[in-house]
């Protein structure tokens, strides 16, 4: 409960001039990859070769207009094999087609804020009730801005501040708070650094096969597009609103931790990397993901995450040794040689159709968020709670490659790299 006692240093005094709260990073990088849930007019045009029209998080609201707790969607594989020549009959040897489904769950998220007593509220000059709502609301956008990205990242990781709204994987609470089950990025959607390219999540004697010199880099990320344009089943690009070079220079988004930005800019002449950013704005309505500290190499968008989803020395990383498995190898670490001084920041490579996120109907609202006021106590404790009914998942398919079934994170690909922690 919140409580101003007599004496307190924030109870009102001649003092109280001016009022602060810590400042907090703005939480709106996730609401600019959504948009909405692909449908059958969708697929028939990524089949056509069409122009994607999707976004990293796809968004669907089915769930406030049903009395359900879970929604499932469905990837139908491409059709493949050589085609019949002159006269030979193909009547009654139709090519079957195959699909897979994923799906995820929502529930309900809660927080109650009280703005104290009535003798609380009387010490202080600050309006306790306001304060209370805005703390509320910047709360839920925090946590509505984590989760899509714990998801994305197959991890939690190590870093913690008071602005996580998610506790760290150890915490009893964690599996409840994500509803769905956090997954590890797939076999062929999980690289690391070697500092001059890429290559496939390794291990040897119990340690990961990195080094502090695998950094992110130019290097790094021409290897990633290379490797991205000859895969076979590649991520879907991304095409946001109004994007009239979509069709013609297709892109994704590359979400990097502040460490590896830095790293990132100090490999190459940085402010020609943002002027890219910004021209290609101006071909997209000057959308704000192209804005502020963007900036573009090979048709990579490249963006801060909220929050770097980041592994000290001695912490495993999971991951997934096959292509034909979702079982998680969780006993390799970090290697002892980063002591404190060095970690393992994960990126992002985020192509279109990546996150599921579903929104559920509160009743007193018949829209996915609510906020309540309440006086307690007989009317002399001021309560605020606010909350949302939704759900994320990252989109998991089991994708016929031709020779070889493979469970494919669908739009997402996680890149681990070596970064030095700032100030030791």
């Amino acid at each position: 409960m919140t409580h101003i006692p007599s004496g307190s240093a924030l109870a009102n005094t001649i003092k109280s001039a001016g009022l602060f709260v810590n400042c907090m990073q703005r939480p709106t990088l996730m609401n600019r990859l959504a948009g909405p849930m692909p449908l059958q007019k969708d697929a028939e045009g990524h089949l056509r070769l069409q122009s994607s029209t999707d976004y990293p998080i796809v968004r669907c609201r089915d769930l406030s207009k049903k009395a359900t707790d879970e929604i499932s969607f469905d990837l139908f594989n491409i059709i493949g094999g050589k085609p019949a020549m002159g006269d030979t009959k193909i009547e009654g040897y139709g090519e079957a087609m195959t699909g897979t489904t994923d799906s995820l769950k929502i529930n309900q998220y809660r927080k109650a804020i009280t703005a104290g007593g009535k003798m609380t509220q009387q010490r202080t000059p600050w309006e306790l009730d306001k304060l209370a709502k805005a703390q509320a609301e910047s709360y839920m956008m925090r946590l509505n801005d984590q989760l899509p990205l714990v998801h994305l990242a197959g991890a939690r990781g190590d870093a913690y501040s008071i602005e996580w709204a998610i506790p760290l994987a150890s915490d009893p609470d964690f599996a409840s708070i994500l509803i769905n089950t956090l997954r590890a990025p797939t076999r062929n959607r999980h690289f690391m650094s070697t500092g001059s390219g890429i290559e496939q999540i390794a291990a040897g004697g119990n340690e990961i096969t990195i080094a502090t010199t695998d950094v992110m880099n130019t290097d790094v990320l021409d290897e990633i597009r290379m490797y991205v344009d000859g895969m076979s089943l590649p991520m879907p690009p991304v095409k946001f609103d109004g994007d009239s070079a979509a069709e013609d220079s297709p892109l994704r988004v590359l979400m990097v931790s502040s460490e590896q930005y830095g790293s990132i800019k100090r490999s190459t002449n940085f402010r020609a990397l943002q002027a890219q950013a910004y021209a290609r704005a101006s071909q997209a309505k000057n959308h704000p993901l192209f804005l502020g500290d963007a900036a573009m190499w090979e048709n990579i968008l490249i963006v801060r995450m909220p929050k770097p989803i980041r592994f000290n020395s001695g912490t495993a990383i999971n991951w997934c040794a096959l292509t034909t498995s979702t079982t998680e190898t969780t006993t390799d670490l970090v290697p002892a040689a980063f002591s404190t001084t060095h970690a393992v920041d994960r990126a992002l490579l985020l192509g279109g159709q990546a996150l599921a996120q579903a929104f559920g109907k509160d009743t007193r609202t018949s829209n996915p968020f609510f906020w309540s006021e309440k006086w307690l106590d007989h009317d002399n404790e001021f309560e605020v709670a606010i909350g949302m009914v939704a759900g994320n998942s990252k989109i998991r398919f089991l994708v016929d490659h031709g020779d070889s079934s493979q469970y494919t994170d669908y739009g997402v690909m996680a890149i681990d790299s070596a970064i030095a922690l700032a100030g030791r």
